[in-house]
């Protein structure tokens, strides 16, 4: 079980000569993915822009798991959220449509930074309730085996 963020068609810039997806785009796919949620908990673009509040990713796993071709689409579905005072800590998959199979995943862990002074900050109380209200809504939906940032979190 997991959430729906967003799909994506490959394209044939993104094919490298293996006639597969270049990992750099597998990043950026997961990454333009994480954007919707990060609108969700008020963290995006928007906040970067009129807060000057945003989220920075720090560490990152990437694992590819099966080819993925030109023309192929993609869903990138949220299989786990969690986070502390400072840190974000999330997982996505990319999944074959066609298939259904599992191409790849990503697991990585976000600071939030005011980024003024550039220093990493506490999250406002307003995001701690939408991500509160956003984990006991979905929970269920969340798989927190295999993780690799588990301890990296403070709570």
């Amino acid at each position: 079980m997991a959430i729906y963020l967003k799909s994506q068609k490959i394209i044939k810039e993104w094919v490298d000569y293996n006639s597969h997806l270049n990992m750099a785009y597998y990043v950026l796919i997961f990454d333009q993915a994480w954007e919707v949620m990060l609108e969700k908990f008020k963290m995006g673009a928007n906040s970067a822009k009129t807060e000057r509040r945003s989220t920075m990713v720090v560490e990152t796993n990437t694992k590819y798991i099966n080819e993925v071709k030109e023309a192929s689409e993609v869903d990138i579905m949220l299989t786990f959220f969690d986070h502390d005072k400072k840190r974000l800590h999330s997982k996505l998959e990319m999944i074959e449509r066609k298939t259904k199979k599992i191409s790849a995943s990503i697991e990585w862990l976000s600071l939030y930074v005011n980024l003024k002074n550039r220093k990493v900050t506490e999250f406002e109380i307003e995001k701690i309730k939408i991500m509160a209200h956003f984990i006991k809504q979905n929970k269920d939906d969340f798989d927190n085996e295999h993780l690799q940032f588990s301890s990296k979190l403070k709570k």
